[in-house]
Parts: C-alpha cells; sequence; structure tokens
C-alpha cells in the first residue's frame, strides 16, 4: 500500500483547526446575545449565567486568536496593517463587543475619550489586544471599570483601570520584564501579557516602540493597564 513521503505540518494543522474552532466561537458568542436580548429583566439568574458563559466564551475567542497571531508570529509572517484610524471608533467597537456582558453583570464603565484623535496602528490587532485586557478586568472587579485614552509624550495611550484587588505581584513582575523573559511553556507567565507586549512592540515609529505597562491603584483603586503606541 502506497504511502506518502510528505511528512504532515502539525503546526499548519493546528492553525487551520484553530481557525475553523474561531469561527464557531463567533457563531457561539453570537447566539448568547441573541438569547441574553430576549430573557427577561425579571430573571436575573438567567441574566447572570449567561454573562458567565458569554465571558468564558470571549475568552476561548481572545486565546485562540492570540494562539493564531504568535504562530503567524513565529512563522514571521504575522500580518501588521497599520492605517490611520480614528481613536473613538476603535473604543466604539470595544463597547459594542461587550456591552452585553457589562450589561447582564450589572457593571458600570466609564469612558473618556477624545473623538477627534486619529492614529496609525493595526485596529484589528488592538481590538484583539484590548477586548482581552478589558474582560479579564471585568472577571477581577467588583463594578466599576474606565476605559480611557489620552497623548503622552508623542505617544497614544489606551488605559484600562477597575475596582478590583489589583495585579498580584507576579503579573505585575512579568508584564514589566522584557520579552525574553517570558516562560510561555511554564503555563504561569500569561499568554495574553506575552501577546499584548508582542503586539505593542509590532508597533513603531521613528525607532520607538509601543509598549505595555502594569501597575495597581490609579483612580478606581485596582489593577491599571495602559498600552502606549507611538
Amino acid at each position: 500500500m502506497p504511502t506518502s513521503s510528505k511528512l504532515i505540518d502539525f503546526s499548519s494543522v493546528l492553525a487551520a483547526g484553530v481557525h475553523d474552532m474561531k469561527n464557531s466561537l463567533c457563531l457561539l458568542l453570537q447566539s448568547i446575545e441573541n438569547l441574553s436580548q430576549m430573557v427577561p429583566d425579571s430573571n436575573p439568574q438567567i441574566s447572570e449565567n449567561l454573562a458567565s458563559l458569554q465571558y468564558e466564551a470571549f475568552r476561548l475567542n481572545t486565546g485562540l486568536m492570540q494562539l493564531l497571531s504568535l504562530y503567524r508570529a513565529e512563522k514571521q509572517n504575522l500580518p501588521i496593517s497599520v492605517d490611520e484610524h480614528y481613536v473613538g471608533d476603535i473604543v466604539e467597537d470595544i463597547l459594542a463587543t461587550n456591552e452585553g456582558y457589562i450589561s447582564n453583570k450589572k457593571m458600570q464603565l466609564d469612558i473618556e475619550v477624545a473623538d477627534d484623535i486619529a492614529w496609525y496602528l493595526d485596529a484589528d490587532l488592538i481590538n484583539v489586544l484590548l477586548n482581552d485586557i478589558l474582560i479579564n478586568a471585568m472577571r477581577y472587579s467588583k463594578k466599576q471599570l474606565k476605559l480611557s485614552t489620552f497623548e503622552e509624550d508623542g505617544y497614544l495611550c489606551f488605559r484600562i483601570e477597575d475596582d478590583g484587588p489589583g495585579y498580584p505581584p507576579s503579573m505585575l513582575l512579568a508584564g514589566n520584564s522584557d520579552m525574553q523573559d517570558f516562560d510561555i511553556a511554564s503555563g504561569r507567565t500569561g499568554l495574553g501579557l506575552f501577546f499584548a507586549r508582542m503586539i505593542a512592540r509590532a508597533h513603531s515609529n521613528n525607532h520607538r516602540q509601543g509598549s505595555i505597562h502594569l501597575e495597581n491603584g490609579g483612580k478606581l483603586g485596582g489593577s491599571v493597564f495602559t498600552l502606549k503606541l507611538p
């Protein structure tokens, strides 16, 4: 019986499988959103369960997109499509994605955005990055979050704050370490932080690179994540 001499490229098969799973998750998220709109306000328990289901589906979807991006980066084929975008439009997309979860969890998200700011960036990758940070902030916050954008020293800054317990010391250390210090194989440093640092540094201008910064405190007393793009 003849056998193929060509070995299967498992990483490519895995990437294709991840892409298919991501598409299925997008359909699942849409179904959850539709169900959320059908649930009466008089049944908070169902709303709470749908919010939890939506949160976990968001995490899976974001994780799969991160895996695809990291795979492409390893193959030196991470598509960075930099174009001019209004910051207000990016924030609006993030709000639309998370509106159902915020409503079901009865959370308050304050927005402080200058709509007239335009910047050169990859809107899709930045959207994935900020959605992941916001989803995790919603998980650990009590009920209040803040998303703000501003210009500082020639950088566009996105800042996400919450009123939760703040980042543990290990995350503060990982978030503010150089990329070579991340140990992805250990499973303890946080794929999301590695992805965020990689996407930030992929944005460069006049020999300056983007960066992420983690701290505790801020205006709400919890965790503070800042993305800076040149």
